[in-house]
């Protein structure tokens, strides 16, 4: 894509300027300005299954298959989107950058998409099944695609200041973990789902809110982040390297691959981990919608996250990003083991979160500037950014994952003979489960993570990418001095 001299007008220039991250960018670009699109995600990845299950009643359609299977199908699509997303970031160069343009086109698809998810007509059977798959792909494959993606290489395109990156790192992750995790994690399961219940109206009005809130959210992200590393190289980036030539340099380097392993391996226990909170809280641990059981849980196990955003940069400033993460996902492991031993004392498992999330902390906070290290190091190696052909592989892991995790959930629900709420004289009325349900259910929330923590506790033994670092930054700086 050639240079784009529709973005030099001065309404859409970044409000952020000179060389240095101010704290404007920091509070404005990289905490609230994302809030509203992973806010918007947050609450689909705990309740838009819960939504499709409980309030639409699909778990029974085509005997079962048609939630075990189409979520699945979509990332078909989903992962070609991301290919598509890749080559088009890599082949964008404007004064705006390559990323950040993309994020106003993502601003309205995902006010519009989001609200789609939810307006599934009543009556057909048919008809509400390809609603839910034509909305579900508009918002995975192409609304949340083209947000996420541009979204998650602003940091490694923000500086190459390794701590200036730390810093955005952690606040970009503020956004996911406390401003959504407060409200997903605590208000909906105590104030707003016991109100909701499985009323669909109801339904529809709050994710209409929260869809278009995500607008002018995702605007203001576009205003008040820079693409510093871009400008660096903005008269080589008219030159772009062949997307087969970034695949195979991706391909063969060591890092890039652990790090790809140790984020599919993550976001596989952590997606089957958030979609079986509800079913856990609602039948193990809790009752339906009782309004207190998630929220406790929730509550006293991600306080070590508040704690983590003081703590955790000067920890992993001190022993390394990778020997940090890899120490708290062996506490990661106990705690989650504690839970799973555990699953129905509720003082035992607030414990066991707690010590969970603790470990979970390097992760939640570092991995951007871990990753982006990973992309610095790649620029070393082979003379050429592969931003975002790279990123475009880390959200097909992302998207395919998700969807994978979906239907594998869902299939085991059916299998083992899951029976959806009904509302009985304008109350909600949950069934008793069976012990097979409720063992799916207790796996899903604490028995896989605990497997997880451990795979992914050795795999980052082997991922050593920050010796030398300053010094192949250097040498990046010094070619670049060269060539201008």
């Amino acid at each position: 894509m050639s240079r784009n001299n529709l973005l030099d007008a001065k309404a859409l220039q970044s409000k952020v300027h000179g060389d240095q991250v101010k704290a404007s960018e920091k509070w404005l670009g990289y905490l609230l300005g994302p809030a509203g699109a992973l806010l918007l995600n947050a609450v689909l990845a705990s309740y838009l299954n819960v939504y499709y299950t409980d309030v639409l009643k699909l778990t029974s359609v085509w005997g079962g298959v048609f939630l075990t299977v189409f979520p699945i199908i979509s990332k078909v699509l989903d992962a070609i989107t991301n290919l598509v997303m890749g080559y088009l970031i890599d082949h964008t160069h404007t004064s705006q950058g390559k990323a950040r343009p993309w994020l106003l086109l993502s601003a309205p698809l995902l006010a519009i998409s989001g609200i789609l998810l939810f307006t599934v007509p009543s009556g057909s059977t048919t008809v509400q099944v390809i609603w839910v798959m034509l909305s579900y792909n508009l918002f995975y494959s192409f609304a949340y695609t083209i947000f996420n993606m541009s979204h998650n290489l602003m940091v490694p395109l923000s500086t190459r200041d390794i701590t200036q990156r730390g810093g955005l790192s952690v606040f970009n992750q503020i956004s996911t973990i406390m401003i959504s995790g407060i409200l997903v994690a605590l208000i909906f399961p105590m104030a707003i789902m016991p109100a909701i219940g499985v009323d669909k109206s109801k339904w529809i009005m709050l994710m209409s809110v929260l869809s278009i809130m995500a607008l002018p959210l995702t605007l203001l992200e576009y205003y008040f982040t820079k693409e510093r590393v871009t400008e660096e190289t903005q008269e080589e980036a008219e030159k772009t390297v062949s997307f087969m030539t970034q695949l195979k340099a991706i391909f063969t380097d060591k890092y890039m691959i652990i790090i790809y392993v140790y984020f599919l391996i993550y976001t596989f226990g952590s997606s089957i981990k958030n979609m079986s909170l509800v079913y856990f809280c609602n039948y193990v641990l809790g009752t339906y919608n009782d309004g207190k059981t998630q929220s406790l849980l929730s509550m006293i196990g991600g306080i070590p996250m508040g704690i983590g955003i003081f703590a955790v940069w000067p920890i992993a400033r001190k022993i390394g990003k990778r020997n940090a993460t890899l120490a708290g996902f062996i506490l990661y492991s106990i705690g989650s083991a504690i839970c799973w031993m555990f699953s129905e004392n509720l003082t035992v498992m607030l414990i066991g979160q707690f010590i969970k999330n603790i470990g979970g902390l390097p992760c939640a906070y570092v991995f951007m500037a871990l990753l982006a290290d990973v992309l610095d190091h790649l620029e070393w190696k082979t003379g050429f950014r592969s931003d975002g052909t790279a990123m475009s592989i880390y959200n097909i892991i992302a998207v395919a994952i998700v969807g994978v995790c979906q239907g594998v959930f869902n299939g085991l629900l059916s299998h083992a003979g899951y029976i959806a709420p009904e509302i009985v004289n304008g109350q909600t009325v949950a069934a008793m489960q069976s012990a097979a349900v409720q063992n799916v259910i207790t796996f899903g929330f604490v028995g896989l993570e605990t497997i997880t923590g451990i795979v992914m506790a050795i795999l980052l033994i082997f991922l050593n990418v920050e010796k030398g670092l300053d010094k192949k930054q250097k040498e990046i700086k010094e070619r670049h001095a060269q060539k201008q």
